[in-house]
């Protein structure tokens, strides 16, 4: 989601609070457990609560041409978006992305303080996808970052989208693209 569809959430509330250690994100740290303890131990030292990031999402909006793209797609085929952000952070881009499936992980919250994390399971989007597809589903993917290249890799066909250069240099077996057009094009030739 974030990325792809959505501003990254964690550099938006970089740039609010002005914390540059938040704006590494999963395009710069390929290790999820690692890059979420060190945004929780920055939160408890500086005393951040998940209202405060509730307030910076708010006033997010998806990125430009996302929520049309996500309108043709779903008109086309059944779309689900595999992201690891939180149950509590997505509700207000969902809204205005016209509420499309999203399997995503959840926030361990005790008195508006964020104090842990819970994977729904460990690799969700690859699993899911490898569900999907033991189910006899064609899936093709789209990503931006490290922890979506395994999903890519499973799925039946994966393209990058957004994505920075390091990602794209690591993993040239996919096709990349900078908007939501040329995304659109690749999919709609990938279901003729």
């Amino acid at each position: 989601m974030e990325g792809v569809l959505t501003p990254e959430i964690w550099i938006a509330v970089s740039d609010k609070t002005k914390i540059p250690a938040l704006r590494r994100t999963t395009r710069d740290e390929p290790d999820y457990d690692k890059l979420m303890r060190g945004r929780l131990a920055i939160l408890d030292q500086h005393q951040l609560k998940l209202s405060d990031i509730q307030n910076v999402i708010g006033s997010l909006k998806p990125l430009p041409g996302a929520k049309e793209f996500l309108d043709e797609l779903r008109s086309m085929v059944q779309v689900i978006i595999l992201s690891d952000t939180f149950e509590q952070f997505a509700t207000p881009l969902l809204r205005q992305l016209g509420w499309p499936t999203l399997f995503c992980h959840k926030l361990v919250v005790e008195n508006d303080r964020i104090v842990d994390y819970k994977l729904r399971i460990a690799d969700q989007k690859r699993k899911t996808v490898a569900a999907l597809r033991q189910l006899n589903y064609h899936v093709i993917s789209a990503g931006d970052s490290y922890n979506d290249t395994g999903m890519l890799l499973e799925a039946n066909l994966g393209f990058l989208i957004h994505a920075p250069e390091n990602v794209k240099r690591e993993f040239p077996q996919f096709k990349a693209v900078e908007n939501h057009t040329d995304l659109l094009k690749l999919m709609k030739s990938a279901l003729l």
